[in-house]
Order: C-alpha cells, then structure tokens, then sequence
C-alpha cells in the first residue's frame, strides 16, 4: 500500500515543519514520498528538494491513501482546508519530532503538528490541528480545542481550558488554574507575544503585557 504525505503550505511554516514529518517517517521506516501543497504554483515544483503542486495537482496523483498536514498559521484557513480534506477523503496527518515528549494520558486528535522540543505532560486532551511551535509545553489536566496555534515557547501551564482558534504569542506565559476554576482562554482570543495571562481572557479578546491586559481598540 502506498500513501502520498503533503504539508500543505510551503511558506516558513511549511518548510520548518517538512523536516519534522521526514523524521517522522525515518522513525516509522516508512519510505512513502512527502510532497508540499501550495495553491499558487501552477505547474509543480521543488521546493526544498521535495515536489510541490496546487491541490487540484495533489488529488490527480495516484496513490492508495493520501494524508496532509496543515503547516497555515491561519487558523481559519486551516479549518477551511480540514474542511475539504475531509470531503475530498484525504485523512488529516498528525506529525511530531524525535524529541517532542508526551507522558500519561494525553489525547491527541488528528492533524496535530508538533515542533522540536515540544513537551506534552499529563491528562491532556487537545483538539484537532493543533499547532505547537518550537519549546512550547502543556502542563497537566489541560484541554484545549480545535485549531489552535502556539507561537514558540508558549509556557502553558496545569488546568487551564483553551477554546477552539485561541492564538498563544511566542512566549507567553499562562497562569495555572485550579481543578474545580480552569483558567480558561476564549474562542479566538490572542495572547500577545511575551505576555503574562494571570486571569480568564474573553472569546475574541487580545491580551498583551505584565500582567496581561485587554487591549482596548483605538
């Protein structure tokens, strides 16, 4: 059975996490070809020593099973493309690097990408396209939903809820919360890079500084 592997994008995203999937594959002795997918190219290309082609390209390829990762730092790009992979059949690619470490209970869904030096602690639940840049960790008893992005160094810590499109600024500092009163970051809420969350931050709001404050529109 052969599989085709995509990242799809090949801006810096994409290219800084095309090593990530290949020593994915090497782990899994796997020698399935990894291409990139980038809508503007019209005929396909190299970029980085791999092929690269538009997505209509990507489906006329033939092979028996087709996985993609999602390397857009967009998140409701990426929703939209999760969108049309899952109608097209193409499944979502979870990929992780050699030194990403995870220990007890953490589940993890579809289409995750996580970067070197990434630490995922215990009973953690985290939802689907998650991206996780450079030495970023999440402490223990955190869940956090769908499409969310953590910029590099993202210092997450225990109990704390993190909803669906929620962007984490390199950086940032979260404030652990308790059991029975998570510390929770809102449905698309940025968190400014460098800043310190001591407290809940709204769905929708951007909270930037020390302590992190909502910073008010102009």
């Amino acid at each position: 059975m052969t599989t085709l592997y995509a990242i799809y994008g090949a801006s810096g995203c994409g290219r800084s996490l095309m090593p990530v999937a290949r020593q994915q594959l090497a782990r899994e002795h796997d020698s399935s070809e990894i291409v990139f997918i980038d809508d503007a190219l019209i005929e396909v290309a190299s970029v980085n020593g791999h092929r690269a082609m538009n997505y209509q390209h990507f489906l006329n390829e033939t092979a028996d099973a087709k996985a993609v990762q999602i390397a857009i730092a967009n998140s409701r790009v990426r929703e939209k493309i999760a969108q049309r992979l899952e109608a097209d059949g193409i499944s979502l690619w979870s990929i992780q690097a050699d030194n990403v470490i995870l220990m007890d209970q953490a589940e993890i869904a579809a289409g995750t990408a996580l970067s070197p030096f990434v630490t995922i602690t215990s009973n953690i639940k985290i939802g689907k396209c998650f991206h996780a840049n450079l030495y970023s960790y999440v402490e223990h008893d955190c869940v956090i939903g769908d499409f969310v992005t953590f910029a590099p160094g993202v210092k997450c810590n225990g109990n704390i809820h993190i909803h669906d499109h929620a962007y984490i600024g390199a950086g940032a500092m979260i404030k652990q919360g308790t059991p029975d009163q998570p510390l929770v970051i809102g449905a698309g809420a940025v968190v400014g890079m460098g800043a310190v969350v001591t407290k809940s931050v709204p769905a929708g709001a951007t909270v930037v500084g020390n302590p992190a404050r909502i910073m008010q529109p102009k």
